[in-house]
């Protein structure tokens, strides 16, 4: 009898000690990617997750009301279509510049975003390019209105469609057709 009485004894011990090691919380410095895998799994898996906390891809869509939305304005249909979403457009900078030069312009250009309350995200990929990413999709064409009057921006491009800038040669063209034209008008006037 007392062997089975000591038995149940070390049975009742290694119970409650694997109680015990499971109610154990590992140090958070400590996991291992399985460890952040697992957690994020058991989460994903409980479902009280906020729409807001899930990743882009796993939100669901805004609805969009195509009837309001009139099909020849591709700037609201973007508007409405990328409404809280990831959108990344590109800016050309005019001239000749280095790779200083380029983060110096864009960094005046991002921070002159921050203080109209727009938040963007830039990465200077090459010695006159940079990629900016919107969190929220919806403020892309107020963006590209404010760059394509800076006097170094050569061109935006958003969605594939290219849009010129004050430094574009095309701006450069109208503006001096435009001038010519007010010129001659000017000179008809005279003349009268």
């Amino acid at each position: 009898m007392e062997t089975k009485q000591l038995l149940k004894a070390v049975v009742f011990v290694t119970v409650i000690a694997m109680s015990c090691a499971s109610k154990k919380k590992k140090d958070p410095r400590d996991f291992t990617d399985a460890d952040i895998y697992k957690l994020d799994e058991e989460w994903m898996e409980e479902g009280e997750i906020e729409e807001g906390d899930l990743p882009e891809h796993l939100r669901p869509s805004p609805s969009v009301d195509f009837a309001k939305v009139d099909p020849s304005d591709p700037e609201a249909i973007l508007k409405m279509t990328k409404k809280g979403k990831t959108l990344m457009m590109f800016v050309t900078i005019s001239g000749n510049p280095t790779q200083a030069e380029t983060e110096e312009i864009s960094t005046l250009w991002q921070s002159m975003l921050y203080n109209a309350n727009i938040e963007i995200t830039r990465f200077v990929i090459s010695e006159n390019r940079v990629l900016i990413k919107l969190a929220d999709g919806s403020y892309a064409y107020e963006i590209k209105d404010f760059l394509v009057q800076q006097d170094r921006c050569e061109t935006v491009t958003i969605e594939g469609k290219d849009y010129p800038g004050k430094a574009s040669k095309g701006a450069k063209d109208n503006k001096s057709k435009a001038q010519s034209k007010k010129t001659k008008k000017s000179n008809k006037k005279t003349e009268l």
